[in-house]
């Protein structure tokens, strides 16, 4: 029977990098002026070294965008091809002290606890890397995970537009390497979305980024904001006087609750959540 490759969220060097751009995100906005993350983004990940390299082929995978099923499969072959000229030793122990400093300087669990955009991209990547660069071989999953990296590829995709924010002008000062990892991850969430943010949006924005691997804060914070809103639309719906704007707006006052369901915020909670502070922003407008 052949053997199947088990994913590891901890061995995948796109994730990890994905979850140490992050933790560089976290440790700016709590005033951390000697971020380990920083440190080791730069030591680790840099184009000198077996991990920055293949980081990189991660990156080529999870970012190209082509509209041919047939030029995506080439795409995969040529990035498969250049990892297999990686050293795979030097990686492993690479990847080893990585793995090492996160657990001396971060609360380990939390590290890995973010969930993950394209998830299950990135673990095609990890399972096709080892498939193809190790004696482990199942036909299946390598058929699959060839296949998904396929359908991620020729996606349509649409780019967010390049919106700044005061939250994003904050970190105009900071070190350059630092600075771009921190707007790519807040303008993808946000400011693709929203032109202006009012303070409750900005708070919003600082309390996602700052416990994105504490999810019981942000689940606590995420409640108290939906009674928030439900209680200062509750007292600005007397001043409608449209009937079928009432109505709407009695309807959406129901629906918050919906916001708070689960123990782990879900990025579509959190968007909700900055729809229903545009909607009293805009209420806030009609009714002054």
């Amino acid at each position: 029977m052949a053997q199947r490759v088990k994913h590891s969220k901890i061995k995948n060097t796109g994730i990890l990098f994905e979850l140490i751009s992050r933790q560089i995100t976290v440790d700016v906005m709590n005033g951390d002026d000697k971020s380990k993350s920083v440190e080791m983004l730069k030591k680790f990940f840099n184009e000198s070294t077996e991990l920055g390299k293949e980081n990189q082929l991660y990156q080529v995978l999870l970012k190209e965008n082509y509209n041919s099923s047939h030029k995506a499969e080439k795409l995969v072959d040529a990035v498969v091809k250049a990892r297999q000229k990686l050293h795979n030793k030097k990686l492993r122990t690479e990847k080893y002290n990585l793995i090492k400093e996160i657990k001396k300087n971060y609360i380990v669990e939390d590290f890995f606890r973010a969930r993950i955009p394209n998830y299950k991209v990135y673990a095609s990547i990890y399972k096709k890397f080892i498939v193809e660069t190790t004696s482990i071989f199942n036909p299946t999953e390598e058929v699959d995970s060839t296949f998904s990296l396929i359908e991620h590829i020729t996606r349509n995709k649409t780019k967010p537009k390049n919106i700044e924010s005061k939250v994003i002008s904050e970190f105009k000062n900071e070190d350059k390497d630092l600075r771009l990892l921190s707007y790519q991850l807040m303008v993808d969430n946000f400011n693709g979305k929203y032109k202006k943010l009012n303070s409750m949006q900005r708070n919003l924005l600082k309390e996602y980024i700052n416990n994105i691997s504490n999810t019981n804060s942000l689940r606590e914070f995420i409640n108290t904001e939906v009674k928030k809103v439900k209680e200062i639309l509750t007292k600005i719906l007397p001043k409608v006087d449209d009937d079928i704007t009432k109505i709407k707006l009695t309807e959406a006052i129901k629906q918050a609750s919906s916001i708070k369901k689960g123990k782990i915020v879900k990025d579509k909670q959190v968007v909700s959540l900055m729809r229903y502070y545009e909607l009293i922003k805009e209420l806030h407008n009609v009714t002054a």
